[in-house]
């Protein structure tokens, strides 16, 4: 390192730098940061020792360790490491075994089997990550999942903001419409969305949604064995291209966006290449071999949901990956069946079916989402039966009730006072024609009862006179009453403009 080098050594280290941040600005190893400080200050380094290693309390057993790991080669370290305490007394710890046992164990290079596929016979299928996108203000990791045909390399993909097995189905069942077909099997790994654990042979269990899926689409799902990447390699080097061909240098955007651009990417380019370990272009393989020997897709998709038992809470919300929502309220602290899409949530009574609830799906994080009618019960069941009445009276008044009533506590303080004095205006003009003008008022944004009067004395006007807030509907133009012409007035003119002695026109 030269003078102006350990100059801008010693100045970031009287900066208070640690070395290796030092390293790091000026693009070098700590040891020479170290080396140029020495320098500087006119020390020399410390220099490792060229002589014999320390002994460590491993020396003795080398050689046994050595002989257990050549005849069983998949032995693992904490059991020679317990064989050494009951064997041959040995009073170290686990870690520094672990360590002699991965410089001795004896390593051997694998091999693979070449596969081959027929046509419509295999697909594989697997996630892979991407980076964070903002959703509603908080970051989402974007997953990108990839179907590929084992035999063309026609590839499908598809981006979602999580990974559960309702996204897992239905991208599934995307793909198979990508493809216009259904293959015989599926190879996928043993990722929690296809197996839930091993039966007592050994055998995967694949989980109970994806099997009643695959039922559903006709193919039989194959797990590869566990650790083994190689028996799905055509998915996993789909996704390595996904990642350098179509993520590589790309900005965040909003998820919409990003679908359409990876839409556009497969057609356009990703399946049309020349694949490099065919040399043929998936998209005509497929057209020319594979589309053929797909099987057909069922006269109606699968919904693609997930159905779980759950419990709302005393606010009548059901939480769902840290967003609520909103059930009827007289369904608070009640069991209730939760339905959950890629795209929506329902929510259906136990008892006999029925729909409570159908949210779009949030994926923004602690976002409450309410639907008006569910708390209209809450609202009715007020401690004062008085304020029960008034409010029974008023939201009966139509559909533009409730949102005029939200309006009015908003901006009114004494909004009971405008309530009752709309309630009595609906006694004396007709709860059917006040429900009216109160949709008229709702939408003009006018939240008091002196609106609602004036728009009612201006219905009872005639119509040639203006009013201070007049709203025209077809029905009032057909409930118009005109009276007759009085044509007299056109005689009497035409006698006071003829002049005596002048002939009649």
């Amino acid at each position: 390192m030269n003078r102006v080098d350990e100059a801008a050594v010693r100045e970031l280290r009287r900066q208070g730098l640690s070395l290796r941040a030092i390293g790091r600005y000026l693009g070098v190893h700590r040891r020479t940061v170290r080396s140029a400080l020495a320098t500087a200050e006119g020390t020399v380094p410390r220099a490792r020792s060229a002589g014999r290693p320390r002994p460590s309390l491993l020396d003795p057993h080398r050689a046994y360790i050595r002989t257990l790991l050549e005849r069983h080669p998949d032995l693992p370290a904490g059991q020679v490491w317990r064989l050494l305490k009951s064997e041959r007394a040995f009073g170290g710890g686990a870690t520094i075994v672990k360590a002699c046992v991965a410089d001795l164990r004896p390593r051997t290079a694998s091999a693979y089997f070449t596969l081959a596929f027929a046509p419509g016979e295999c697909a594989q299928a697997d996630w892979g990550v991407w980076q964070a996108i903002d959703v509603l203000g908080t970051p989402r990791r974007v997953s990108v999942f990839a179907m590929v045909l084992a035999h063309s390399r026609m590839l499908y993909a598809e981006l979602c903001l999580a990974e559960a097995m309702e996204h897992w189905l239905l991208c599934h069942r995307r793909a198979f419409e990508f493809f216009g077909g259904v293959p015989e099997k599926v190879r996928v790994d043993r990722c929690r969305t296809a197996v839930c654990g091993l039966r007592p042979d050994g055998s995967p269990l694949i989980t109970p949604d994806y099997a009643a899926f695959a039922r559903h689409y006709g193919f039989t799902v194959e797990p590869c064995n566990a650790y083994c990447p190689n028996e799905k390699g055509r998915i996993e080097s789909g996704i390595g291209y996904l990642r350098t061909a179509f993520f590589a240098g790309r900005e965040p955007a909003p998820l919409p966006a990003l679908q359409a651009a990876l839409r556009d990417w497969l057609v356009n380019e990703a399946n049309v290449r020349v694949h490099g370990a065919t040399g043929k272009r998936p998209a005509e393989v497929f057209a020319a071999e594979e589309r053929a020997r797909l099987r057909s897709l069922p006269p109606v998709p699968h919904d693609c949901c997930v159905q779980k038992q759950a419990v709302a809470d005393s606010r009548f919300r059901i939480t769902l990956d840290t967003n609520r929502y909103s059930v009827p309220a007289e369904f608070a602290s009640r069991h209730v069946v939760l339905r959950r899409h890629a795209e929506r949530i329902v929510v259906v009574s136990p008892a006999d079916g029925r729909l409570l609830a159908d949210h779009p799906r949030c994926y923004g994080r602690k976002q409450d989402l309410l639907v008006p009618e569910h708390e209209r019960s809450l609202i009715l069941k007020t401690r004062h039966a008085a304020d029960r009445r008034l409010l029974e009276g008023f939201l009966a008044l139509g559909p533009a009730a409730e949102p005029y009533l939200a309006g009015l506590q908003e901006r009114r303080p004494d909004w009971r006072t405008h309530l009752r004095r709309i309630n009595a205006l609906a006694a004396l003009h007709g709860r059917d024609h006040t429900a009216r003008v109160l949709a008229d008022a709702l939408e003009h944004r006018a939240f008091a009862a002196d609106y609602v009067l004036a728009i009612l004395n201006a219905r009872r006007r005639r119509p040639a006179e203006p009013g201070p807030l007049h709203v025209t509907r077809r029905q009032d133009l057909l409930e118009l009453s005109m009276p007759e012409p009085d044509l007299s007035v056109y005689d009497l003119a035409q006698d006071q403009d003829h002049q005596p002695g002048e002939p009649q026109p």
